[in-house]
């Protein structure tokens, strides 16, 4: 079994020493990951400029890029042999609803599916990452059984988020769909030393909304979330209606 890792947090990020050592309880690891923090990076992908590749002393490779260029290089130049599952995270941070659409993480796991290869998205829904450490167990267990699924369905990745709370104060693990959320207030204005305008995106309050079986309300109520995502898009309930309205004439 080889699993490749990346994240968005950057090399450095404790969340990715942590979900290589799950991962390497089953099977050879290659850690590919940006040399700084691409949080919100999405898909995105570095055009202007060549990208670089190093080497680190415990054998991971850091990449001066994006999450989805560290996986794009990391599978078309820099491992040997193709990986059985593209892992990313342990993120710093949630990606539920529609969060995933800005996520690197989750755009780390996504590339992978390009290739034919299974990926999923593990994120941890809090902000206090001390806690990451207790819900090893949890993750490896998560990663032992992800990895035996013998028909991973194609173009479809999972989405993993933890709830902020001890591991032995979790309740289980529930399949869920994607909630919605609202950022209110999350543009600060500010102004530089030399008095130039500028903004922050970010910050602000969320609220969330979804049915019942939703991930914030797993994550509410102490479980685990996983999602299953699909890379179409594609409203197929809308296509009648849409050539109805015989756009163009």
């Amino acid at each position: 079994m080889n699993i490749l890792i990346s994240n968005d947090d950057g090399i450095l990020a404790r969340g990715l020493e942590l979900l290589a050592d799950a991962c390497r309880t089953v099977g050879n690891v290659t850690v590919v990951a940006p040399d700084r923090e691409q949080s919100g990076a999405s898909h995105s992908l570095t055009l202007g400029r060549p990208l670089r590749s190093t080497e680190r002393p415990d054998g991971s490779l850091q990449v001066d890029g994006t999450p989805t260029d560290c996986v794009l290089l990391a599978l078309g130049v820099l491992l040997d042999e193709k990986p059985d599952f593209v892992f990313s995270g342990v993120n710093h941070g949630p990606n539920m609803g529609e969060d995933v659409l800005y996520s690197g993480t989750v755009a780390a796991a996504m590339e992978g599916l390009a290739f034919g290869i299974p990926g999923v998205a593990v994120s941890f829904a809090g902000g206090n990452i001390e806690l990451m450490d207790s819900h090893r167990p949890w993750i490896e267990r998560l990663v032992s059984d992800i990895v035996k699924v013998t028909e991973f369905p194609g173009e479809t990745l999972l989405n993993i988020n933890i709830p902020p709370i001890p591991g032995d104060e979790i309740e289980g693990i529930r399949v869920t769909t994607l909630g919605k959320r609202v950022y209110s207030d999350s543009l600060v204005q500010t102004t530089d030393p030399w008095g130039r305008t500028g903004y922050w995106i970010g910050g602000g309050q969320i609220s969330w909304s979804g049915r019942e079986d939703s991930d914030f309300r797993a994550i509410q109520d102490g479980y685990i979330s996983v999602t299953p995502l699909h890379v179409d898009l594609t409203n197929y309930d809308l296509l009648e209606d849409v050539r109805a309205w015989r756009l163009g004439g």
